[in-house]
């Protein structure tokens, strides 16, 4: 499991803007009768906001991923996004949400490979031996394909939501550019990339293969990432949920393209490359189980090789709903979802006090309250999404928070104490519930 060796950045608190205020006080009617749902609910809403948020003298938004002293662009998005549909009338709010997209497409452009940036240029690194082509302002440079589709959701969501449009300035065109750029590059990574990535730290998940270019892979359409939304290493490079989430963020770089900017080429090429992408999704990301029938693969190398498990992390087989590539009732989706919840899914466990999704980023045995999160966010039924809240909120071992995983027969052991993504999925399905009235 990872360790970090460098100080926790100093994050001053700051005041809770009016609408996030106005959802805990909401929350002190609507789950009066369950008082330890009720605290978990105001410990974890506002946690990015009061422990992980820093407003910057350019008037950006830094915000650390918890008890690791960088920001991930993948989870920095995800503490947010309960925060979206709030912003419309709330300024506080727009400042902070404008403020990271306006960091997100700087730190793109910096470099489009990296998956997680220092506060500035101090030259911190994740590990210092990496050998790929590092820079004072990445903490780490692993390429993992999901990272830059979740600075577009944010984006994208956030226009959406306040129908503000200032965000789309020059630097988030040149942002724009360069994802499209690394994204045909990374179709056909064998003949056209140069990137590269070695750890020499002897641990196999945390290194790519064949001296950093990877296992083979056949052209597919499909675009290639070194690693997993987890940060560990692909088995076989075309990580099919990730290129789930690619197709969903390039049509919503279309709509910008074609609404904000008015550029009909850059329309065009952004229509190409996702149809692209969804042909190879559909082609060779589908696996025909003997048991569950047609399932979505979580990998494949495009030469008929596949992984066949689903990870904790977000993107992943459970959240292919959230991301918006299908329906909840889409038939192969319900038969991946079946699969993803059973023992034929590697990372599926089952103990005396929960039974869920983990990861090989964490040992054996171990659930993921991200996993619990997901599975209550895409679920058909209230009874089932009912079913993982109450999971969740026996399952954090009176911290008043959620972690990383936790035993599945024992929730008093677990990862991560302060861990301020998995705080906010959850706090997301709980609102979701809350709003729906099902609580």
């Amino acid at each position: 499991m990872k360790q970090f060796r460098l100080p926790k950045i100093d994050m001053p608190k700051l005041p809770l803007p009016v609408a996030v205020q106005a959802v805990l006080d909401e929350a002190e009617e609507k789950l009066a009768h369950r008082p330890k749902l009720l605290q978990l609910f105001h410990n974890c809403f506002p946690n990015t906001l009061e422990t992980a948020t820093k407003w910057m003298e350019d008037d950006t938004t830094f915000i650390l991923t918890g008890d690791i002293p960088a920001m991930w662009l993948r989870d920095s998005v995800e503490q947010v996004i309960h925060y979206v549909p709030l912003a419309a009338e709330d300024a506080d709010l727009q400042r902070i949400l404008a403020g990271l997209i306006k960091r997100h497409m700087a730190s793109i452009i910096i470099d489009p490979y990296a998956n997680a940036f220092n506060e500035s240029a101090n030259d911190w690194h994740w590990n210092a031996g990496d050998e790929t082509e590092m820079g004072p302002w990445v903490w780490e440079r692993k390429f993992e394909l999901d990272s830059i589709c979740f600075s577009i959701r944010l984006a994208h969501m956030y226009w959406k939501a306040t129908g503000k449009s200032d965000i789309f300035d020059a630097n988030f065109k040149t942002a724009m550019k360069a994802i499209i750029g690394l994204w045909k590059t990374e179709q056909r990574h064998d003949q056209l990339s140069a990137y590269r990535f070695t750890r020499d730290n002897g641990i196999a998940t945390d290194t790519i293969r064949n001296h950093g270019a990877g296992m083979p892979v056949n052209y597919t359409g499909m675009i290639w990432s070194g690693f997993r939304p987890s940060d560990d290493v692909c088995d076989f490079h075309y990580n099919v949920p990730a290129n789930m989430f690619a197709a969903v963020s390039l049509a919503q770089l279309g709509e910008i393209a074609e609404w904000v900017y008015r550029d009909s080429a850059m329309v065009k090429e952004l229509a190409g490359l996702e149809a692209d992408v969804r042909h190879g999704i559909e082609l060779y990301g589908i696996y025909r189980h003997p048991e569950f029938g047609s399932i979505y693969a979580y990998e494949t190398d495009g030469f008929g090789n596949y992984c066949l498990a689903d990870d904790a992390g977000t993107p992943g087989l459970m959240s292919i709903p959230y991301l918006g590539y299908t329906a909840v009732d889409h038939p192969v989706y319900q038969n991946t979802r079946r699969f993803a919840l059973s023992r034929s899914n590697p990372y599926y466990y089952e103990g005396s006090a929960a039974k869920g999704i983990g990861s090989p980023h964490t040992p054996p045995g171990y659930i993921w309250h991200m996993a619990l999160s997901m599975q209550g966010l895409t679920a058909s039924t209230n009874e089932e999404r009912l079913a993982m809240i109450a999971m969740l909120e026996a399952t954090d071992a009176d911290t008043g928070y959620m972690h990383e995983g936790f035993h599945a027969d024992d929730p008093s052991i677990f990862t991560r104490d302060w861990f301020v993504w998995s705080n906010s999925l959850f706090a997301q399905l709980v609102y979701k519930a809350m709003k729906d009235g099902i609580l």
